[in-house]
C-alpha cells in the first residue's frame, strides 16, 4: 500500500508545478532582446471577430499587419449600429462607427470612404500607427488619420507615399474607455488629450512619438507605464477603461 504522506507529496507537487506556469505562455514568448513575438497566423484567425462570424461578406484588412475585418466599401446595411456617430460635413450627414462610414442612400446605410477633412474626435478602437518622417499616421480600413492638436481631432487625410512609412514595430495596446457620467464627445477628447500630456509627463513615455521616445530596451515596461497612468487618469476623471 502506498504511504498516503507520500501520495500527498505528490500531489501537492504536481499541484506547485501546475501554479508556476509562465504567465507569458498564452500571450506569445518574447526574444532576446524583451520583444513580443506575434502569435501564428492560426492563433490570429481563431481571434477573428464576432461581426466576421455573422457577416460573411465582411473582409480582412491586412495592410500594416492591421488584420481586422470590415464590411467591403458599397455594403448595404438597413440600420445603423447603435453606437455610430453622425457626422456633418459640407452639409452632407455622414456616419461612423468603429472604424466604418456610411452615407445614406434611399433605404439602406451604404459603407463608403470618408471623405479629406472630416474630423473625429476619438479614433476607431482598432488602429495601427504608422510614422511618415516624425509625422504619425493612423490607419484603419483604408483610411489614414492625423491629429490637428488645436482642434484636438483626427483627420482624415490623404495616403502618404508608401516609400516613406515607417510601421511600428508591434501595433500597441489598446484601451477601451468608455464615460460613465454621459460626457460629450468634445469633453471625451478634452479629458483623453489631457490624460495623456500628464500620463507622458510621468512616464517619459509619449505614444505620439516614434517608439514612444525611449530606447527599445525600455518600450514594453514604459509602454505598460504609461497605459496605467492613462487608466488611474481617466477613471478619476468618470470613465471605464478596460
Amino acid at each position: 500500500m502506498i504511504d498516503r504522506k507520500y501520495t500527498a507529496g505528490l500531489m501537492l507537487i504536481a499541484l506547485v508545478f501546475s501554479a508556476a506556469t509562465p504567465a507569458w505562455a498564452d500571450r506569445g514568448e518574447r526574444n532576446d532582446r524583451g520583444k513580443q513575438q506575434r502569435p501564428p497566423a492560426a492563433h490570429k484567425q481563431q481571434a477573428r471577430p464576432p461581426a466576421a462570424q455573422k457577416h460573411p461578406g465582411y473582409v480582412q484588412d491586412r495592410k500594416y499587419h492591421h488584420d481586422r475585418y470590415y464590411p467591403p466599401r458599397g455594403y448595404r446595411v438597413p440600420s445603423l449600429p447603435p453606437s455610430y456617430r453622425k457626422v456633418p460635413y459640407r452639409g452632407k450627414p455622414y456616419y461612423y462607427d468603429r472604424g466604418v462610414w456610411y452615407l445614406y442612400s434611399g433605404t439602406r446605410y451604404v459603407v463608403v470612404m470618408p471623405p479629406i477633412g472630416v474630423a473625429i474626435p476619438i479614433l476607431p478602437p482598432y488602429y495601427t500607427t504608422i510614422w511618415v518622417g516624425s509625422v504619425p499616421y493612423y490607419y484603419a480600413n483604408g483610411v489614414y488619420y492625423i491629429w490637428r492638436p488645436v482642434e484636438r481631432v483626427y483627420v482624415v487625410t490623404d495616403p502618404p507615399s508608401e516609400s516613406r512609412v515607417l510601421e511600428e514595430p508591434e501595433e500597441p495596446q489598446e484601451l477601451f474607455i468608455y464615460p460613465k457620467q454621459g460626457q460629450s464627445e468634445q469633453r471625451q477628447a478634452s479629458d483623453r488629450f489631457q490624460c495623456h500630456q500628464w500620463a507622458a509627463e510621468q512616464t517619459g513615455f509619449d505614444p505620439t512619438r516614434s517608439g514612444g521616445g525611449v530606447a527599445e530596451s525600455e518600450y514594453y515596461n514604459k509602454r505598460s507605464d504609461y497605459q496605467r497612468a492613462m487608466k488611474a487618469c481617466l477613471e478619476a476623471r468618470g470613465y471605464s477603461v478596460q
